[in-house]
């Protein structure tokens, strides 16, 4: 909206002195006066629609005089004079433009009276006398009286800034609260009723109506009819705008994402409605494209994978969830925080940088191509905590029964990665957490360091040695700096921040950020502080829709998240006691996609048999099966235990005698494990591990049933084992399978006994048959389960027939052996295991018994619990 200010009229006034002619003004006025327009909907041209026909008259007029003109110089400064005393009467009449009316649903919740009452205060002051007049509703389901009290006092709590003299704040404060209202507003009469009354006021006050905003303070399952009752009730007439404000959450998956979108698009146009991520609004993070588009010359080299070592987008709380439980137990952690606030922060973090970043279309359009590069979450990209009180919260809160268990993460540490030519395997790290140790908020690019200080470090120029930590920080709020700041560190470079509304931070000794005191850093503060909805709302009114969030950019973020929160649908939180006290059990590490907690998960004994545990009480549950160690836990992390267990014995092995035999079994339930070995554990010694298999179908190598081309396909692939420490069972010979002449048993049995001290493997991995068999060792059947002999051909119940396996005793031979049972078919077969001695004949698996080794058995909840 173009209005000409006082100024413009001065300017246009002395020009129009210098005009030496009627035609230079019949040219000039016209362009000047197509500037200005009435209203941003109708674009009528205000100076145009009353001030050209005067002036065109008055100009031709001038023409047809001109001879006049010129003998008459007193003539024509007449003309120019009542030129400007008219462009002064439009001006004047273009003070008032127009009624605005907002309409604060749900303001006597906890963020209205919070900050939503303070914001639209804030936007009065800022707006006061520039040509709008407002009255501000606030509406809810409350009744008239008790609404009408908490409003009285939420009003009376207003502040002014801090440079209002008390006597004029006491007077705004005043004018504030004679344009405030509240009313109950429930149907869709109400609605109606409102509408009229708004009508009413701009008529009787001779105005003419610019707009209605109408902000939902409110929760998401009202949206829906409430939008229908302003659609329908309450839109404002022809000629003026609506504008409709959406509180988070957007939906909990993308499904109910989308299903709000389409329910509010049959109400609203996209233009009129604006998601707000209060993140958005705070000043650092509004920064941080002005910041990149201000330094460009500085950062087009630095920010890429060439140089970023790593990028942490972390947002920690000390408060806990008490008396949000009842929201926590829908969203959890990710969808109150990392889905919206995080996931915004890391896309203006990433995005490629628009020409034009004013451009709300070209930021969006860039925001999108970010998100279609990001790769997929899977489980093993996140981990996940609960504070050790909020379950107690929950059954106290809604009520729950002392058996109820809660599986909400309060806590989520989430490795992403962005597979496009700038950022393709930099890590990006998104934390958040209720009941930590400190409430602080950032943004932090950490850069390699290329370089090496010849000298020592005492010897270096202090905050510009090149071998000290280069980072750029965007520190949202609270910590340690207490407030809002942007730092560079000073052997980076000088950064360019707009001085008008940043200025520098005053030195404080013995302050550290980040391990380097604060003199490391060129540290920039707002000049003027503000809340977060105190800018939003002033977006608002002036229709700055790039601090809000689009239709397709909150389903972009939402194809994101769903398949993680689906994956960590049942996964148990780690349990951590809040504050100080959490020490060091919520640190994490990544490695490749994977990330895992740097401590192992704290094991707990199973109760007495009157007190049968739940799997939810349980990160990983120890106890004793068959007088052995039993771990179980859910699948995913029941492998992730395995797969570490397995790393630390191969690692200790090679520590103490060069090489790992590792013998596997085939079958299902261990390719989840080789996924994991493969993907996450590149610091396996695999260069000096053997593999072997415990054994295998008579079938070729490259039969889709060989357990050797499950091994191939799911692990060998993908690590680097030396082809000669890989060692198949030798079932085709001489162009036939597992024939007795053919010898192969024995020949693997003599390439057993020629590499493995002993036959004595490292580790032997098993699983356990519905009937009870491991290996290929069957029931009723001898071979196999005594004897002298090291490898066996057996025959098996289903096809393919023949096998041939490892024996139980050179079984027994091993260090350690591990059994992995998985699914609720097993629950069966483990049950009447735990129950029966040592009885190879009927159950073969009873049979395993390490002679000097150790068995431990690793079964998911499915099959220890059912």
């Amino acid at each position: 909206m173009n209005i000409i200010s006082g100024s413009e009229l001065l300017l246009l006034c002395a020009v129009s002195q210098c005009l030496e002619s009627p035609l230079e003004m019949y040219s000039f006025v016209p362009s000047f006066t197509r500037r200005c327009s009435y209203t941003e909907q109708t674009g009528t041209p205000l100076l145009v629609r009353t001030l050209w026909p005067a002036t065109s008259a008055l100009a031709a007029l001038g023409m047809l005089a001109e001879p006049h003109f010129t003998r008459h110089a007193g003539a024509w400064n007449m003309l120019t004079a009542a030129v400007c005393v008219a462009l002064l009467g439009c001006l004047q009449a273009q003070e008032l433009q127009g009624h605005v009316s907002v309409i604060l649903l749900g303001a006597t919740g906890d963020l209205a009276r919070k900050y939503l009452w303070q914001g639209l205060f804030q936007l009065y002051l800022e707006e006061a006398g520039k040509g709008h007049s407002f009255r501000f509703h606030g509406t809810a389901l409350t009744n008239t009286k008790q609404g009408q009290e908490i409003i009285a006092k939420v009003l009376e709590s207003l502040s002014c800034p801090r440079d209002t003299a008390p006597g004029r704040c006491a007077e705004l404060k005043a004018q504030f609260q004679q344009l405030s209202e509240y009313r109950r507003l429930k149907t869709p009469e109400d609605y109606l009723a409102l509408s009229k009354d708004i009508e009413a006021w701009v008529q009787h006050e001779g105005l003419q109506e610019a707009g209605r905003i109408f902000y939902f303070s409110v929760p998401p399952f009202a949206y829906a009819d409430i939008a229908r009752s302003i659609n329908s009730s309450c839109r404002p007439g022809p000629g003026a705008w609506l504008r409709v404000v959406l509180e988070k959450p957007f939906g909990h998956d993308h499904r109910s994402a989308q299903q709000l979108a389409t329910e509010l698009g049959s109400f609203f146009q996209e233009e009129e409605m604006y998601r707000v991520d209060h993140y958005l609004g705070k000043q650092v993070v509004a920064q941080i494209l002005p910041f990149r588009d201000q330094n460009r010359k500085a950062l087009d080299g630095l920010w890429n994978r060439h140089h970023v070592e790593r990028v942490e987008i972390i947002m920690k709380e000390t408060v806990d969830a008490e008396g949000r439980t009842s929201f926590y137990e829908e969203y959890g952690v990710i969808g109150d925080v990392l889905q919206n606030h995080l996931t915004e922060i890391l896309m203006l973090v990433a995005m490629e940088l628009p020409l034009d970043i004013s451009s709300s279309e070209a930021v969006l359009g860039h925001k999108l191509q970010a998100f279609r590069a990001l790769r997929g979450l899977q489980r093993g990209s996140a981990v996940v905590g609960q504070y050790q009180a909020y379950r107690g919260q929950v059954r106290r809160e809604l009520q729950k029964p002392d058996s109820f268990h809660s599986l909400t993460p309060t806590f989520a540490g989430i490795l992403v990665h962005i597979d496009n030519l700038r950022w393709e395997g930099v890590p990006f790290i998104l934390m958040s957490g209720k009941a930590l140790d400190e409430r602080v908020g950032y943004v932090r690019i950490l850069f390699k360091d290329q370089a090496y200080c010849a000298q020592s470090e005492k010897r270096w120029v202090p905050a510009q040695s090149h071998c000290l930590p280069q980072q750029i920080i965007f520190y949202i709020g609270h910590g340690e700096l207490g407030g809002p700041a942007v730092l560079v560190s000073r052997n980076l470079f000088r950064p360019s921040l707009p001085s008008a509304s940043w200025k520098e931070v005053e030195g404080q000794p013995g302050l550290r950020l980040f391990g380097r005191p604060l003199s490391d850093y060129y540290a920039y503060s707002p000049v003027r502080e503000q809340d977060a909805y105190s800018i939003l709302i002033s977006h608002i009114f002036h229709r700055r829709k790039d601090s809000f969030i689009a239709m397709e950019n909150l389903l972009a973020s939402w194809v994101f998240w769903t398949p993680l929160l689906d994956s960590l649908a049942h996964e148990v939180p780690r349990l951590y006691p809040g504050g100080a006290e959490n020490g060091h059990l919520l640190d994490f590490e990544f490695s490749g996609s994977h990330v895992s907690f740097s401590q192992p998960p704290l094991e707990q004994l199973v109760p007495g048999p009157d007190s049968a545990p739940m799997p939810s009480d349980f990160q990983v549950l120890g106890a004793k099966y068959r007088d052995s160690p039993l771990i179980s836990a859910w699948p995913e992390e029941l492998i992730a235990r395995l797969a570490g267990d397995i790393e630390a014995a191969a690692v200790r092995a090679v520590r103490r005698f060069g090489e790992f035999h590792l013998a596997l079994s085939g079958g299902s339930s261990p390719v989840a494990l080789f996924q994991q070995l493969a993907m996450g554990h590149y610091g396996f010694p695999w260069a000096h591990t053997h593999l072997w298999l415990v054994d295998e179908r008579c079938v070729p190598l490259w039969d889709p049933e060989s357990n050797f081309q499950g091994l191939q396909a799911h692990l060998l692939q993908h690590v680097r084992v030396p082809y000669y420490n890989i060692h198949p069972m030798p079932v085709h010979r001489r162009q036939r399978l597992c024939a007795e002449e053919d010898q192969g048993a024995q020949a693997y049995a003599e390439e057993i006994s020629t590499l493995v001290t002993n036959s004595s493997f490292d580790l032997v991995l098993l699983g356990m048959g519905t009937d009870g068999h491991t290996a290929s060792l069957f029931p009723q059947s001898p071979v196999g389960l005594d004897g002298e002999q090291l490898v066996v051909l057996t025959t098996s119940p289903s096809s393919p027939r023949r096998r041939m396996s490892l024996s139980l005793p050179v079984i027994n031979r091993a260090r350690q052996v591990a059994v992995l049972v998985m699914g609720r078919m097993k629950r069966e077969i483990a049950l009447l295991v735990s129950r029966v001695g040592r009885e190879p004949r009927k159950w073969p698996i009873s049979g395993v018994r390490p002679d000097s080794g150790q068995l431990v058995w690793y079964m998911d909840y499915d099959a220890f619990l059912g």
